[in-house]
């Protein structure tokens, strides 16, 4: 690992890493990174942009390439021995990481280039990674007295055991709590391949009967689905359960002292919290920028959410109950449409949805094809490689798929890189593609769900963006934008998973062959192309969670006990209390905000829709699945990263600043 692959494009040789690699290299890689940035404090030459930015930011190699492998494959297989490994690992490179960027001699140098910028002529780019490094240091302590900077490193390895703590209990603590069913009558209701994957669950849990996986939100898509009220609420309710059960598993102790350390950071650098201090780095201006788009929304969706729940109480003949609510919420659906479009999930075969829809789409739209390559191999048998290549038949990359579930897989679908494009460093990018989708028993087919197949589309929308970058800097590649820009080009992709031509191209029964009906197909498109109010009033629920706990300072934060009251007072502060649609995730068990990056950040997905939804108007207003317009596209946002600003190309693209009328239109709340 200390060293590039020698396979085609640096991707990893993981059979010939093992577990006890992993220490060992990153051990050597932080100690040849340190002598990398000791040479770059010793120089004697006056700092410049090449002998102390581009030095910091070629520095670390080694480093980085271990950390892309081991963290790749902790995701996906989560194995005992990995996450032991991650325990260890976590405070000392938070340690590492905080001593080289707030390094008092490192940050002077880099402080000189910062203050001869305006006589430096540097390119755009150039700029913004010296930006980055000044800001990065500032934000590490690097101007606090040795008191400050000694607290800022402890917080900062706490953190990372916390944070690294918290995952592995959310991750076991769903495996736990897996409901089981005697047979398979008490799941009438799900699909075939459903009732097979939870039987083959069962199985590898060494149980009789059937056990039926939690999902990392609080809707269990299983519970829109299960005809039996009882098992509904049984899944339901273990969903909502997780992480605060006074169980191994419990997390409430972990989440006040996160939040706590957070709050403290953000103080000692002079923020009032530790939202500012994240948002501070964003896209959006400051906090009250992003409570005024939640409560815009949070106001459109009511009349919905009101209209929604009357529908659902008439159809259901009677009050209902949380556990109920997506179930009614499904056939209130199914009522509507003229077909059960139920059974468009047999027009959706995993490998003929990949080939003929996600690879056609990025066809169409930017002149790529894909070549499996089964000469290469990933971290897992069922990774799957491909060659990704230009209009050319130029290789540009590696995709690799993962959309199996398994036990060791942490929830959620996400995109990831083994190789960051760039230039500089002479690198093709090398992503994968991580998704939870049930996996069948032998020889059955894997269907995909509306939702998955969506959520294929959505993740693949990040790889193109990590597959499509053209920088010189490996830290501006693909993905590394501002936190609420980075779901954008994923949520543009989702546009193409039901667009007429691609549709038309995947869409094919699994058993006979033929074409979806034109009016399964347009019942489908209409059935997707609003959020249901119960999605909105759930996704703002969660959103609000996440700034309640970061909007505190580290004298408000609560005991452990107190969490839920953190919950119920942001939420009645913005008028967005449910009984009946509780928060996508509640905090034990809200991983974006706990272990993962999202901390005061989970708004990100609506502020990022509000360019996707314009520019989704943009693309159908233009011509829509064209060459044309991808390569604009790509031009303007897919391949410049972060070596731009990323509002000022999405202003480019479209043509001015982007509205939240579109946005408004598309969840029905115009």
């Amino acid at each position: 690992m200390l060293e590039r692959s020698a396979l085609p494009y640096g991707l990893p040789d993981f059979a010939s890493i093992s577990d006890t690699d992993f220490e060992p290299a990153v051990d050597a890689a932080m100690a040849a990174h340190r002598a990398e940035v000791a040479a770059i404090t010793a120089n004697d030459k006056a700092p410049t942009f090449a002998n102390t930015v581009v030095a910091l930011e070629n520095s670390g190699q080694q480093l980085a390439r271990v950390l892309r492998v081991f963290y790749g494959v902790l995701g996906p297989d989560a194995t005992p021995e990995r996450t032991d490994i991650a325990a260890r690992i976590a405070p000392r490179l938070a340690e590492h990481s905080s001593a080289i960027r707030s390094d008092p001699v490192l940050f002077g140098r880099i402080a000189a280039v910062w203050d001869g910028r305006a006589d430096a002529a540097m390119a755009t780019d150039e700029y913004r990674l010296l930006d980055r490094q000044y800001r990065d240091g500032v934000r590490a302590g690097a101007r606090l007295d040795d008191a400050g900077r000694a607290e800022m490193s402890r917080i900062t390895a706490r953190l990372a055991d916390l944070t690294t703590e918290f995952g592995r209990l959310v991750l076991e603590g769903a495996n736990a709590v897996a409901v089981p069913f005697d047979d398979e009558s008490q799941l009438d209701g799900l699909s075939a391949g459903e009732i097979s994957a939870a039987r083959t669950k069962a199985a590898d849990a060494g149980r009789a009967g059937l056990l039926l996986a939690l999902e990392l939100p609080t809707s269990q898509s299983s519970v829109a689905e299960l005809t039996d009220p009882t098992a509904r609420r049984r899944v339901f309710d273990a969903s909502l359960a997780r992480g605060s059960g006074g169980d191994e598993n419990d997390t409430t102790e972990l989440i006040v002292e996160i939040a706590a350390l957070r709050a403290r950071r953000a103080e000692l650098l002079g923020y009032p919290d530790h939202a500012s201090y994240v948002i501070d780095e964003e896209t959006a201006p400051d906090v009250d920028a992003v409570v005024a788009l939640l409560t815009e929304v949070v106001e459109a969706v009511k009349p919905a959410a009101e209209a929604e729940k009357s529908a659902l109480r008439e159809l259901a003949g009677g009050e209902l109950e949380a556990a109920d609510y997506t179930y009614w919420l499904e056939r209130n659906r199914a009522a509507g449409a003229e077909v059960d479009v139920s059974g468009f999930t047999s027009y959706c075969e995993l490998d003929r949805v990949l080939r003929d829809g996600v690879f056609f789409a990025a066809g169409r739209l930017y002149g790529l094809s894909f070549v499996e390559r089964d000469d290469l191999h990933g971290y897992h048998p069922d990774v799957r490689v491909f060659e990704v290549r230009d209009e050319s038949g130029t290789g540009i990359g590696l995709y690799l798929g993962d959309y199996y579930a398994r036990p060791t897989k942490r929830g959620g679908a996400w995109m990831t890189s083994f190789v960051d494009q760039s230039r500089e460093l002479d690198e093709k990018p090398v992503v994968v593609n991580v998704l939870n989708i049930p996996k069948p028993s032998a020889g059955e087919p894997t269907l995909l769900s509306v939702d998955q197949l969506t959520t294929l589309f959505h993740e693949f929308g990040h790889a193109l963006h990590g597959l499509l970058s053209d920088v010189r800097f490996s830290s501006q590649s693909g993905t590394s934008v501002p936190r609420d820009f980075v779901e954008f080009p994923s949520q543009v992709n989702e546009h193409w998973a039901l667009h007429p031509e691609v549709i038309a191209n995947y869409a094919r029964h699994v058993e006979t062959g033929e074409k979806a009906p034109a009016e399964l197909i347009e019942q489908v498109r209409e059935a997707s192309g609003t959020e249901t109010a119960h999605a909105t009033v759930e996704y703002l629920g969660a959103a609000i969670v996440d700034l309640g706990w970061h909007r505190l300072s580290a004298d408000e934060i609560p005991e452990a006990d107190g969490w839920r009251s953190v919950e119920d007072a942001a939420l009645t502060r913005a008028g967005a209390d449910n009984a009946l649609i509780p928060p996508r995730y509640r905090s034990p068990y809200f991983n974006h905000v706990f272990a993962g990056g999202y901390s005061a950040a989970y708004y990100a997905y609506l502020w990022s829709e509000v360019l996707d939804a314009a520019t989704r108007e943009w693309f159908d207003a233009n011509g829509g699945l064209n060459r044309d317009l991808g390569r604009r596209f790509v031009e303007t946002v897919l391949s410049t990263g972060d070596s731009v600003d990323p509002i000022a190309a999405h202003r480019a693209l479209i043509g001015g600043p982007a509205p939240v009328e579109p946005l408004l239109r598309r969840r029905g709340l115009a």
